[in-house]
């Protein structure tokens, strides 16, 4: 404790694992041990069925592989070789601040508490935002080792995080019973399909983060997939889904991310 205290940069080492772990612990009693026994999923599916932007429950699984990916990070940072790493420093406790904040939509989701959920989700994105433009993932060279446990993780997981805040702000409007403007759910749900893939479109341009595109085309396929029989929606998925993997190719395919 007392080395800790006397090196912020062993300090921030031993608080970002402890975030790390902390998430892991609270999404998986949430869903093993769920309040009134209704868990993230379940109210997905009864409550908030009709959001049409809302993926096919398979794709939740990706949780998975953003856990595993954040254990690799939190492990890689902390080893003693690390505590000067530049980029790391620089990212300061953003990803704390993305696990407290993502504890904290849980608890406030799993309450039926939509509005403020949707701030502790924008609490996540911007820290991963914050986090992913401090590390400049995509714009300087790195190990193979760093670029697998630092700069995927993070792109998977705002990757992800930016596709549900679309998805937990529809949710909310729709609890709110919001009328559209008159546009048709349907509607707002291709507008929001093509937002996403527009976002990805600029991430392979300025980074060829191609880590970040296949999570946003994973999310789109699932989009389609559950809304099948909505064909306006599936087709716009399955259309975007492709479009995106042929542009990546396109403008010179690297697997994952390429450094400039």
């Amino acid at each position: 404790m007392t080395s800790s205290q006397a090196d912020p940069d062993l300090r921030r080492q031993a608080i970002t694992a402890v975030a790390i772990v902390a998430s892991i612990v609270v999404n998986t009693i949430s869903n093993i041990f769920p309040p009134n026994g209704v868990n993230v999923g379940t109210l997905s599916n009864t409550l908030l069925a009709p959001v049409q932007v809302t993926p096919a429950n398979y794709a939740f699984g990706i949780w998975g592989l953003i856990y595993i990916g954040l254990i690799g990070f939190g492990i890689y940072q902390f080893q003693s070789t690390q505590r000067r790493n530049p980029r790391l420093q620089r990212t300061g406790y953003l990803l704390t601040i993305a696990c407290v904040c993502q504890c904290a939509w849980i608890y406030l989701f799993l309450a039926r508490q939509f509005p403020l959920s949707v701030v502790a989700m924008f609490g996540i994105l911007l820290s991963l935002i914050g986090m992913y433009q401090r590390l400049g993932i995509g714009e300087q060279r790195v190990s193979q080792l760093e670029r697998w446990l630092v700069d995927i993780p993070i792109s998977i997981y705002l990757s992800w995080i930016s596709v549900a805040t679309i998805v937990n702000v529809a949710s909310t409007l729709y609890v709110a019973n919001w009328n559209g403007w008159g546009i048709t759910p349907t509607v707002w749900t291709v507008i929001m399909m093509i937002v996403a893939a527009a976002i990805a479109t600029v991430v392979i341009i300025q980074r060829h983060n191609t880590a970040y595109l296949l999570v946003t085309v994973w999310t789109l396929i699932a989009i389609a997939i559950r809304q099948f029989n909505t064909p306006l929606i599936a087709v716009t998925g399955a259309i975007l889904a492709i479009s995106l993997i042929l542009f990546s190719i396109s403008i010179g395919y690297k697997p994952f991310i390429r450094a400039r």
